[in-house]
């Protein structure tokens, strides 16, 4: 349970990354640029991300990122999980959203998700199945 490893000596050495740290700094990633890309692309131009959830979403994959530096498996799976939940859920509103727009207004296909709904979709995805993997390690 301890994060010290012995290197012979009375000197120690602190671990910093476990097993799911490489998934969590790429799943975070994804979230931070997805959030500052095009969410919604209509014929007259984009709606970025950053004018409405995905504020939500760059805190989210920040929490993520912090949490692949912290050396404690429990912590680093709620850093992982819950992000991941939350960008998700999130991403599945927009999607619903735009659906709903898109039939209230008999208007299909004037509304299309944009690259940073589908790349920080992908961010979550990466997230929780990183939570799972650091689940199984314990």
């Amino acid at each position: 349970m301890s994060s010290v490893t012995s290197t012979g000596g009375a000197t120690g050495r602190r671990r910093i990354m476990h097993v799911g740290s490489v998934g969590m700094i790429f799943g975070g990633l994804l979230i931070l640029v997805g959030s500052l890309l095009p969410w919604v692309s209509t014929p007259v131009g984009h709606l970025s991300g950053v004018a409405g959830a995905g504020l939500w979403t760059l805190c989210a994959g920040t929490i993520a990122v912090a949490g692949a530096l912290l050396p404690y498996r429990r912590v680093a799976f709620a850093h992982a999980l819950l992000p991941g939940i939350a960008v998700a859920v999130l991403v599945a509103w927009q999607l619903l959203r735009i659906a709903q727009l898109s039939a209230s207004t008999d208007s299909w296909g004037s509304l299309l998700p944009g690259i940073g709904l589908v790349v920080a979709g992908g961010g979550a995805f990466v997230l929780v199945r990183t939570a799972l993997r650091i689940r199984a390690a314990e």
